[in-house]
């Protein structure tokens, strides 16, 4: 794979219009940054689960402060990048034009890289999977493909961004985000249909990156930006090189933030997150600096900032010096895992502690079954409702899908896919809201 392809200001949707990548181009990537903040999929992520559950009196991370933080630790990673390739290479932007935006074209990836991800988490896809494997939703597999299925079975959020980013919703207009290839590439993390991403004798992936419904228009991209395609059946691609930055800055992120969330809400003592921080820091003098603070909240504030801008700096030279291999499509790990030790061990560290105390924390795992049961609950009402429409109360039910995720399409798959839409665009509020109303436990006012 060569820059010179992977950078692309070509906008989906818009692709007439490209006149090809010169430096008029450059704020292209920017305006993708702008476009995504200002989008509803976007300020919906303010009301959906990273760790926590939500709202409570002390303010954890949700999605969208999470978006926030990976975009501006994605945004360094590319500019420091960007900086040691201009140090031994001074006619480097003149080869490259759009060189100089991998900072812009990163952050925005991490902007969009959890978009598609449903209310409650993960426990939200697992929902969604859950009924279509084992619960009701059983009885649809005659009615779609082999791949479809697939898709059904193993509902990824991480393919759904992509279904968000590029499908023309009713009267949205097509191509309504039009954002440019390159950043829509850098968020897939995993480039294979869901056949591939579930195959272990292939890529060893466990994850997928688009829907069939969106094959032809991924393949579209990956072609124009001379990604390397592994097979053709089921469709798989070596990673876009800026993936690893995107998938880089949310494993900072997640992996460092969660800690401070957790001695916020009283899950860890300051001394466990120190112990786990310190380590990470590469600061001789941070004990002195830490003895001047006195308040703990504070302390942890200066710790999370020294070890991510450690780890900015470790993921940062690595890609740099991977270049080879990720450009070939033979780096089989993510930067996080690639650092050096003492660093790593700290890491493997964090993630014990993170699954031992945070992640099966008794409020965590309450709103993970809540997921399933409320998700659960709502597509065993929609989904017959849309695909069968037998009775009055089935109208009610699809009366209360917006228009935007209805579809023309006679087809079973494309007639889930838009209850899908319409579910996993919910925020964890609203799908608590309509579970209740829906299944008589609450009853809604009016007004």
């Amino acid at each position: 794979m060569k820059w010179e392809m992977l950078l692309s200001a070509k906008r989906w949707g818009s692709e007439e219009k490209y006149q090809g990548n010169t430096t008029d181009a450059r704020s292209e990537f920017q305006r993708d940054y702008d476009r995504l903040i200002f989008s509803s999929p976007f300020r919906r992520l303010q009301n959906k689960t990273q760790v926590f559950p939500l709202p409570g009196s002390i303010f954890v991370h949700n999605r969208l402060t999470h978006s926030l933080e990976v975009a501006s630790v994605g945004r360094s990673l590319g500019r420091i990048f960007y900086n040691k390739l201009r140090e031994n290479n001074p006619s480097l932007d003149r080869r490259l034009p759009l060189i100089s935006e991998i900072g812009n074209i990163v952050a925005a990836g991490c902007l969009a890289h959890d978009l598609g991800n449903p209310a409650f988490g993960h426990s939200g896809e697992a929902a969604i999977s859950y009924y279509f494997n084992k619960s009701e939703g059983k009885v649809y597999r005659d009615q779609v493909t082999g791949a479809q299925w697939s898709d059904l079975t193993h509902f990824e959020g991480n393919a759904n961004a992509f279904r968000i980013l590029t499908h023309p919703y009713a009267g949205k207009g097509y191509g309504s985000f039009a954002l440019t290839y390159s950043t829509l590439a850098s968020i897939a993390k995993y480039p294979c249909a869901s056949q591939a991403g579930h195959d272990k004798k292939l890529l060893h992936r466990k994850k997928y990156g688009f829907f069939q419904s969106e094959q032809a228009g991924f393949e579209r991209v990956a072609t124009e930006l001379g990604m390397k395609k592994v097979t053709d059946d089921p469709l798989s691609y070596k990673r876009h090189p800026l993936v690893y930055l995107v998938e880089a800055a949310d494993d900072i992120c997640y992996n460092i933030i969660d800690l401070e969330d957790a001695h916020r809400l009283k899950i860890l003592s300051y001394q466990e997150v120190e112990e786990l921080l310190l380590p990470l820091c590469g600061d001789a003098k941070i004990k002195s600096r830490l003895a001047d603070i006195d308040d703990d909240d504070a302390r942890i504030s200066l710790l999370r900032a020294r070890s991510i801008n450690t780890l900015i700096q470790l993921c940062s030279v690595l890609f740099f010096n991977e270049q080879e291999a990720i450009l070939a499509g033979e780096m089989n790990r993510s930067l996080i895992d690639g650092i050096d030790e003492p660093y790593q061990a700290a890491m493997k560290k964090i993630a014990e502690v993170s699954v031992k105390k945070i992640y099966n924390y008794s409020s965590v795992v309450q709103i993970e079954i809540a997921g399933y049961k409320v998700m659960g609950g709502i597509l065993e009402e929609f989904v017959p409702a849309y695909l069968n429409n037998e009775s009055k109360y089935h109208e009610k039910l699809i009366a209360l899908i917006p228009k935007q995720f209805l579809t023309k399409n006679t087809d079973t798959y494309s007639k889930i896919q838009s209850v899908l839409d319409f579910v996993s665009g919910m925020t964890d509020l609203y799908a608590v809201e309509l579970f209740r109303k829906i299944k008589g436990i609450s009853f809604p006012s009016i007004g």
